[in-house]
């Protein structure tokens, strides 16, 4: 019963990275792509978990850790350069 319901968050979440890329490229402004791009970040996360929790090692959920990171400190550089027009002052 384990097996079933990790496949189909397997499947759940992979439809929702589908849906996030489509979003990525069809969106208006960039506050959208941005958002799109973050939901998929944190959807990614929960893939590895996942994984991790499907193969039973605990390798991924450190791989998760540091997507995690990545993807907030790109999220609030992403954010920083749409509202000063620099990163680094």
């Amino acid at each position: 019963m384990m097996g079933f319901a990790i496949h189909f968050a397997f499947a759940c979440f992979g439809a929702a990275i589908i849906m996030c890329l489509w979003r990525i490229i069809t969106a208006e402004g960039v506050g959208t792509r941005v958002l799109a791009l973050d939901t998929m970040v944190i959807n990614t996360i929960a893939l590895m978990i996942l994984y991790g929790l499907f193969k039973g090692t605990e390798i991924f959920f450190e791989a998760a850790m540091i997507i995690a990171m990545l993807g907030f400190v790109s999220t609030v550089a992403y954010a920083r350069f749409m509202l000063r027009g620099n990163i680094i002052e």
